[in-house]
Parts: structure tokens; C-alpha cells; sequence
């Protein structure tokens, strides 16, 4: 990182405004002591005495009575204690928590350690409770409303802690990284850490959904209507001794509102160079007697992003000093003669009296970035129905159910997979050296069909039911599920290779195709006759049922000794149906080895959570000392059992000054994807390579795509240590410091994604490079049903033979630190919150075999970055408030391309302006306006020299986004 861009990122962080995520901390007890009276002094007088905000419209708290409360109590439960039988709930916030109307008498989800007074916190199956060990971070209802974005997954894509390799509506048809190219439905998932979207649990409400993409890759993020949401919890720790597979690298639980009351309207309008989005909900909650009810609706709309309004949107870097990449399959094309000598052919005639005295030897080249989309065109519709029901003393019914539909259209890289063989009988022939034998041509189609178009349609489902049972002091909780997925992928713009085959050895000029000329100079009857298509359906189902039951086990010196007890069952199904037009004579239904597909899986687990020391133990050095425990067995049909434990602490020195740790394990299990080997998925194919030690500079590798037989769980072994700092002597002051610590083996790893750069790193790859293949094993992969020859190969030219198919094979570990600092003045008259918050990473020492040598990849093309910090700085003064953010994202260095290039840091800042009309005696009563611009100063991603599998491009979709400075307005009406 250059010290310029360090500073230019402190001096935009030091000079604009906007709140945080919380951090949920640890357990701090203090002696309480509260007679019976009014709500809300008993309210302030809480928070004054723990340094917590207590958020309570006054009109819910000034005509309750509070009960007397007297214990040595956490802030979490002596807020519980003055909420329990008022009707109203408490959620957590920034710095503290939020009272609002609620149902004290109902769990709010069972698979996320829920509270009977509201108060929730990812990361413990036990209720009333924060983690052990290690801090939330919560991005709540207000950090939403302020911060300019319209989408969850824009929300997320935003923490610092997140990496945004992966699959996104920015990635495909550019990245090949992380399952990018799984992601038929054009959605978004999250990557923690930046350890793979499916090292990531994500969560809704505490259940998991139907995944996304093909064969079940991600949680798609993007379905979720930001309106809807209350808030975000992100718990960047391993945790599948709680929640089981995928919980790698941390679990990202999305909760709902489901005890909204009344009505609400939104309205979003934003726009920037080129696109824009809008977005409008309506949410209406019904309380009666014993139940509740809510029911939300909203649609959103996202046009397209053309590549053609972005500079570093083509294949020909050249301007930015880079390579030109443009493609010889061009219009006009390029003819590859039979002794393989190159022949552009002119511009400007229409291929009906070309001769080849008119060919020019060389090439003709096209930018296929030329009618393509950044971003795609979406529309979706989300609808969502929850009810809650009272049926007897203390037995509580309740029933979430949830759909989406999204429809997408993106222009994509065109697929050229071949050149056309042109026959002599075609009228149009030419042969640049006159044997008379067929001629090859490169060429594009975009004049003749169009762009090529990705077409995707994405429905999900999610019904949720259950009941919640408490008895005294204890809870359980039975829930049961069902979720499915469905998308439909279409791929329309390309040709019917069997149907253009007749027409290029038409023999009539009237219905031959002719592909030397310049534009589209074929009958439009027969492009519309060798005109193409591929339509494949995806459907990802799940079902599920769990019971929980926890409580108090026993009462220690120190408090008391809680437990949480449960099992979960759950199904998973998918299904995969191709449909071919570009590669069949007619549409056919191409056979997928090994689908449909299925498994079960079940576990049982535990958790207990033990007081050690309470603050009037008279311990020195102790005011507070808490140990948690917890266990998950769980067995995959077909894999082995897993069993993973966690151990957490956290020791409170003295008041506002705490240390925490916590030790665990891991694993994900191999998904649908990893585990199946068949057409579709396979593929041996030789390419020519960069080799630095060939004379030519180059040589022809036979590659073998696809996946190993057998695959086993990936696992991982993961601590941290950390510090939370909240000092008396300086109230509204927060700090706090988490070294983390990831090691992970048997990682399921697709090597294939820097395919190109094998022979430029021999030693790195020594282990998949076999530099001597015998003849025996060549003919045996060209024989082989997964062989394709898109470059016309000999097995004599064969030089390398690499098995970069997927494996167990690498192993990783990650260090760093997260930080949260942060300062919050709040007057009568006026509030300030400011502060910083971001991860830095030490390294991330990756193996891709056993025997292969470790490489420090943080900071390279493909990998987090060492630091990425999000600023802020807020300001709200009667009804007008300022809230920013500043976005810093380090140096990296681009490893793709020898020599290795330097990619520079990117700073961006969103602003947000915001009015409250409070009180009025008309429609304006309560309404909100807010005018947000993100990216305000439009600052375009770093140069990348990126080229790809697909194609090549000038900027990272990774690691930043193309969409440049966005203005929206914002209305919420609260009815």
C-alpha cells in the first residue's frame, strides 16, 4: 500500500459521517437494584449505569409501570427483566438495544439462540445470552435506512470482513473464481473471509434455505428484500459445533421483522452513468388478542450496466498500457488456411465476388466486451407472510412463509467454441492458397443473431412452521421447514452448429450461409434457421425439522449453569435439466451422469454456558469470569460422521475492560457440485499455455477439467483472542481487537482458475504437472468421451498433461485482526458517532497439494487484500441528520500476468442527507426523506490487466464494482 492512498483514505474517513455495525460483546455484570416505577426512568437509569443507548419512543414507555428488579445482572437481562409481561421486546442496536412492541411470550427462532424478551444474538443456542468469546457484528434497521443501498447483498458486500470473489450479479461472465460461474440465476451470495461462498452459512431467520446456482453453490442474498429486513448479524467465527457444515469461516444470519405493528410505505429512485434502480415495499403488522401478523411486499428493478459506458470495459487494454486481447472470431472474419497460414478477410464488401488476391495475411480482430453488460437487467417481486398465534397457556403457534421471483437479462461475452468449417460447395468460398479443400474461419455471430444473451428466471419458496413451549424457566421449540429453489437459465444468440453446418455447404446463394463478407449478409430465413439456443433448469429443495430445548441446569456460586439441547434433520435435493439447441440437430434433452441427486443429513448437539466468577466473588484480577461449551455430531449419508467442538471464554478484569477467546473446529461438507463426475462437468481439452520455457514461449497442455471420485469433507481448526474496551472514565467510547486464527485442510480446491499461469510457477503446481506423458496416456484422454479439441491439437504436439481437476488437495491458513473503534456524544440537541471499523490480514499461506510449497497469496488477484477499513463520522441535529462512510480497499498485486503488476488502492465515499418531518397534523406525519450518493466522487475501480477463461477485461468484478456513483431518493411513510 502506497502512504498516499493510506492518507487520502484517513483524511475522507476523518471528514464524513455514518454509523457502524454493531458489536455484540460479551456478558458484563452489575449489582442492580430498582424499585417499581415508571418504565422509562427505570430504562434510563439502566443504561446510564452499564454505558449503554436504550432506544424507547416515549409513548410505549412513560405510561408502563416496570416491575422491581434486584440481582447481579447482565445489561441483556436486566432489560429483559424490566420488558418481561409489558408487551414489548428489546433488539439489538449500535451500542445497545431498541425497545419496541413485541410478543415477550414467543422464541423468535429456534436455531439462533433466542430470548423470550426479543433480545437475539447469533452466535449461542442458549436464550438471554451473548456469545462466549467472540463479538457479533450487527448491521440493524437504522444502519440499513442510512446507508444509500438498495439491496441486502450491496449491505454486505460492504463489511469489511466480506470478500466479494464469488458469485454476484458483477462477477459472471468475468471472474471464474469461487464458483462464479455456477451462477445460472444471476444472484449474490457472501464470502467471509474470503475462504468460498460456501464456507459461509447464511441463515434466514436462523433456517437455512434452498441454495442457488448449479448444484446448490450459494446462498443467493439477493432474493431477501432489504426492506424487510431488521437486521443483519454476521458472526466472522467457526461455528459448525452450533450450526454444522458451511459455518467455516463465520455464519450470516438475516432476521426478519416479524413484529412489525402498523404500516409502512418505501419508495427508492436512484440512478448513475449509464443504469438505475427502484424500489417499493409496503409492510403492514396486526396485533389481537394472543397473535400477530405480518405481511410484506416489495419489488425492485435494476437496469443494465453496458460495458460500452465504462472506458475499462474491453478486451484491448492497450490505452491503459496493457496487452489488446481482442479475439481473431470476428465479423469480418478470419480464414485459417489448410497449411494453417491466417487471411483477414476486407471490410467493407458483402462476400459475394471475394477472391483471394482481395485477402490480406493476418487477422481481423473483434472486442467481444462490444454489446455486453456489466451489471444485468432484473426485476423482482418478494412477498412475505408470518403469523403468530397463542393456542394454549404458554404453548405458542407460529407459521413464515416466503417467495421471490426474479427475472434477468444480461449481454454476455460471445461463446465462439469453434471455427466454422466452410466446404467448397458454398457459393461463397474462397481459398487464400487454392487446394480446393475445406477452409476454417473465425468468426462472430453478434451481426447475425444479436448479442448473445444469459436469460434467467429464479422462483423460491420457504415455509417455516412451529410451536414454542415454556415451562418455568426453561423453553423448547419445535420447527419444521420446506425450501425450494428453481432456475431457468437460457442462452439465446448463438448458432445450431449441426443446422449451420448444412447451410455452409448449401450450394444455393439464396440459403447458404456466407460468413466472408462484411456485416450480415445471409437470408434472414436462414439465420433464423441455424439459430440456436441452450435451456437448463435447476431446482434445489430442502427439508427440515429440528427441536431445541434449553434453560437453567443449575445454580452456581457465580449465576446460573444454562444448557441448550437439540437435533436437526434435514433432506436436500436437486435437479438438472439441460436442454440443447447448439450443439444438437434438434432440441434435445442432453443426460446428466448422476442426477437427480440427494442426501440426509442428520445431528444432535449442545451447548452449556458457565459462570465462574461473578463480580462480588471477591477473585482479584477477576470481575467477571464466564466459560461456554458446545458439541455437534453430524453425519452425511455417503460421507463419514463429523464431530466438532467449541470452547469459548471471556474474563472481564474490571468494568469496561474485558478479554475474550474462543477454540473450535470445522468442516464443510462436499456439495452437490464437488461430489458429481459426468458430462457437463468433466472435461479434457489441450490448450496452448504461456511457457517460459519453450523458444516459442508458449506449449500445448492437455488439460484435465473437472472432479475427483471421492471427496471428503473439508476441515478446519479455527481461535481468536480479543479485547473489548468500553471505559467509565470516557462514556460513549468503544473499542474492540479480534485476532483471528483459520486453518483449513482438505480443501475442496478448483486449481483450474489460473489454469494459464501453470508453467509460469512449475514449482507451485509440480505436483499436477506431469512433463513427460507417455504416448499410452495421451491417446487415452483423446479417446476419452470428456475429450474436446477446440484448437485442432495433435496428440503429438502434446508437451504437458496437468490434472487440475478438483480435489482435497489444498490447505490454507489465514490470520489477522479485526478492529472496532468508536466514539458516540449524544445531547439533547444534536448526536455525533464516529469511528472505523475493518479487517488486516498478516497473510493467508495457501498450499494447492501436500507437497507443494506454501505461497502467501493475501493481496493477490483472486484473495482479500490485507486491509480494508470502512470510516465513519455521523451528525444529527433536530430533524436533519448526516451520515457517510469511507471505503478503503489496499494494493494488491495482479499474479495472473508475468511480470507480476501492481493494482492500486480504491477509496470511495457515500454520503447520505436525511429529514424528519416528525408529528404534523397531516400525510407528512412521521415520513422520512433521504438523499444518498454512493461512490460520491464516481471513482472508477483500479486498472486490472484481467484476462480470463471467457475473455479480458481492464478491471477486477471481484474485488469492486462497476457501477461508479449512484444518487437515490428515498421516502418512508409510517402509517
Amino acid at each position: 500500500m502506497q502512504k498516499g492512498d493510506l492518507w487520502q483514505a484517513l483524511i475522507c474517513s476523518a471528514a464524513i459521517v455514518a454509523p457502524a455495525p454493531a458489536y455484540a460483546n460479551g456478558e458484563a455484570r452489575q449489582q442492580v437494584h430498582l424499585p417499581a416505577q415508571r418504565l422509562d426512568i427505570s430504562l434510563q437509569t439502566i443504561g446510564k449505569a452499564f454505558g449503554r443507548n436504550i432506544g424507547a419512543p416515549s409513548d410505549l414507555v412513560t405510561s408502563r409501570m416496570a416491575p422491581a428488579v434486584d440481582g447481579n445482572l447482565t445489561f441483556e437481562e436486566a432489560v429483559s427483566a424490566l420488558l418481561r409481561d409489558s408487551g414489548l421486546e428489546a433488539v439489538p442496536t449500535r451500542g445497545g438495544v431498541a425497545v419496541r412492541r413485541g410478543r415477550p411470550a414467543v422464541t423468535e427462532q429456534s436455531d439462533a439462540g433466542d430470548d423470550r424478551s426479543g433480545i437475539v444474538v447469533t452466535g449461542t443456542r442458549i436464550r438471554g445470552t451473548a456469545p462466549t468469546g467472540t463479538p457479533v457484528i450487527i448491521i440493524d434497521r437504522e444502519d440499513i435506512d442510512r446507508s444509500g443501498y438498495a439491496t441486502t447483498q450491496q449491505l454486505l458486500q460492504a463489511l469489511p470482513q466480506n470478500y466479494g470473489g464469488g458469485p454476484n450479479e458483477a462477477s459472471l461472465g468475468i471472474s471464474t473464481r469461487n464458483n462464479a460461474t455456477s451462477n445460472t440465476g444471476q444472484g449474490s451470495g457472501i464470502n467471509l473471509r474470503g475462504l468460498g461462498p460456501t464456507s459461509t452459512l447464511t441463515l434466514v431467520d436462523g433456517s437455512r434455505l434452498a441454495l442457488g446456482g448449479l448444484f446448490g453453490s450459494f446462498t443467493d442474498l439477493s432474493l431477501i428484500p432489504s426492506t424487510l429486513v431488521e437486521r443483519i448479524e454476521v458472526l466472522a467465527d467457526g461455528s459448525s459445533a452450533l450450526y454444522g457444515s458451511d459455518a467455516v469461516a463465520g455464519v450470516v444470519n438475516v432476521r426478519l421483522r416479524n413484529n412489525f405493528s402498523g404500516a409502512e410505505t418505501r419508495g427508492r429512485y436512484g440512478f448513475g452513468r449509464g443504469f438505475d434502480d427502484a424500489q417499493a415495499s409496503q409492510l403492514f403488522g396486526f396485533d389481537w388478542t394472543g397473535g400477530r401478523a405480518v405481511l410484506a411486499y416489495e419489488y425492485y428493478q435494476q437496469g443494465r450496466l453496458a460495458a460500452a459506458g465504462r472506458a475499462y470495459a474491453t478486451e484491448d487494454l492497450t490505452r491503459f498500457g496493457g496487452p489488446d486481447y481482442r479475439s481473431t472470431f470476428s465479423n469480418p472474419g478470419t480464414i485459417i488456411a489448410a497449411n494453417g497460414q491466417t487471411f483477414a478477410i476486407p471490410a467493407g464488401q458483402d462476400g459475394t465476388h471475394l477472391t483471394a488476391g482481395d485477402l490480406v495475411p493476418g487477422v481481423n480482430l473483434h472486442d467481444g466486451r462490444i454489446d455486453t453488460d456489466l451489471l444485468p437487467e432484473q426485476r423482482r417481486h418478494s412477498l412475505y407472510a408470518a403469523v403468530t398465534q397463542d393456542i394454549a397457556d404458554n404453548l405458542t403457534f407460529i407459521a413464515r412463509g416466503f417467495a421471490a421471483d426474479r427475472r434477468s437479462t444480461r449481454r454476455m461475452i460471445p461463446e465462439n467454441a469453434m471455427p466454422i468449417v466452410v466446404p467448397a460447395t458454398n457459393p461463397f468460398y474462397v481459398d487464400p492458397i487454392g487446394t480446393g479443400e475445406p477452409v476454417m474461419v473465425n468468426y462472430a455471430f453478434i451481426d447475425d443473431f444479436g448479442p448473445q444473451l444469459a436469460i434467467s428466471h429464479v422462483r423460491t419458496y420457504t415455509a417455516v412452521g412451529g410451536l414454542d413451549y415454556g415451562f418455568g424457566d426453561w423453553s423448547a421449540s419445535l420447527r419444521g421447514s420446506y425450501s425450494s429453489q428453481t432456475e431457468k437459465f437460457r442462452q439465446e444468440g448463438v448458432p445450431n452448429y449441426p443446422a449451420l453446418a448444412a447451410a455452409l455447404a448449401d450450394p444455393d446463394p439464396a440459403t447458404a450461409f456466407n460468413p466472408f463478407g462484411d456485416g450480415s449478409l445471409t437470408n434472414p430465413a436462414t439465420i433464423a434457421k441455424v439459430g440456436g439456443y441452450i435451456h437448463a433448469t435447476s431446482k434445489f429443495r430442502t427439508w427440515s425439522a429440528s427441536f431445541k430445548v434449553d434453560g437453567p441446569l443449575a445454580h452456581l456460586p457465580a449465576g446460573a449453569l444454562k444448557v441448550a439441547l437439540g437435533a436437526e434433520y434435514r433432506r436436500e435435493h436437486f435437479d438438472y435439466i439441460n436442454l440443447d439447441n447448439e450443439y444438437s440437430a434438434s432440441p434435445t434433452i442432453i443426460p446428466t451422469t448422476g442426477l437427480p441427486i440427494g442426501r440426509s443429513v442428520g445431528a444432535a448437539f449442545a451447548e452449556l454456558l458457565i459462570p465462574l466468577v461473578a463480580p462480588d466473588g471477591d477473585v482479584p484480577g477477576i470481575r467477571r469470569l464466564d466459560l461456554s461449551l458446545a458439541g455437534r455430531v453430524e453425519h452425511y449419508s455417503g460421507l463419514s460422521t463429523t464431530a466438532n467442538p467449541k470452547v469459548g471464554v471471556r474474563w472481564e478484569v474490571a468494568k469496561g475492560l474485558a478479554l475474550r477467546g474462543t477454540f473450535g473446529t470445522s468442516f464443510r461438507a462436499p456439495s452437490f457440485q464437488d461430489i458429481r463426475v459426468g458430462p457437463g462437468t468433466a472435461l479434457f481439452i489441450p490448450i496452448p499455455i504461456p511457457d517460459p520455457a519453450s523458444p516459442t514461449g508458449s506449449a500445448n497442455v492437455l488439460f484435465l477439467f473437472g472432479n475427483q471420485l471421492g471427496l471428503d469433507p473439508e476441515k478446519a481448526t479455527t481461535w481468536n483472542a480479543g479485547i473489548d474496551l468500553a471505559p467509565e472514565a470516557l462514556p460513549g467510547l468503544h473499542a474492540a481487537l479480534t485476532y483471528f486464527d483459520v486453518r483449513y485442510h482438505d480443501r475442496i480446491t478448483n486449481i483450474a482458475i489460473d489454469f494459464t499461469t501453470f508453467l509460469n510457477d512449475r514449482t507451485r503446481y509440480a505436483t499436477i504437472i506431469d512433463d513427460q506423458p507417455s504416448a499410452a496416456l495421451i491417446a487415452s484422454l483423446y479417446g476419452s468421451p470428456f475429450f474436446d479439441n477446440p484448437y485442432g491439437i495433435t496428440q503429438s504436439g502434446i508437451a504437458y498433461v496437468i490434472d487440475a481437476r478438483t480435489a482435497n488437495l489444498s490447505s490454507v491458513r489465514q490470520n489477522g485482526i479485526d478492529f472496532d473503534l468508536g466514539y458516540a456524544l449524544k445531547r439533547e440537541d444534536f448526536a455525533v458517532d464516529m469511528g472505523v471499523s475493518g479487517s488486516y490480514l498478516f497473510g493467508i499461506k495457501q498450499r494447492i497439494a501436500p507437497s507443494a510449497p506454501t505461497t502467501d497469496i493475501v493481496s493477490t488477484i483472486g484473495n482479500p487484500v490485507d486491509l480494508r477499513f470502512r470510516a465513519r463520522l455521523g451528525l444529527s441535529t433536530g430533524r436533519w441528520s448526516a451520515f457517510a462512510f469511507a471505503n478503503y480497499m489496499d494494493d494488491y498485486r495482479n499474479t495472473a500476468v508475468i511480470p507480476n503488476e501492481r493494482v492500486r488502492s480504491w477509496t470511495t465515499v457515500d454520503l447520505q442527507l436525511s429529514y424528519d418531518f416528525g408529528e404534523r397534523d397531516d400525510l407528512l406525519t412521521g415520513m422520512r426523506m433521504s438523499l444518498s450518493a454512493t461512490n460520491l466522487f464516481d471513482r472508477d475501480p483500479p486498472y486490472v490487466n484481467n484476462r480470463t477463461i471467457f475473455s479480458a477485461i481492464g478491471y477486477d468484478a471481484d474485488a469492486a464494482s462497476p457501477a461508479g456513483r449512484m444518487i437515490a431518493l428515498q421516502v418512508i411513510k409510517p402509517w
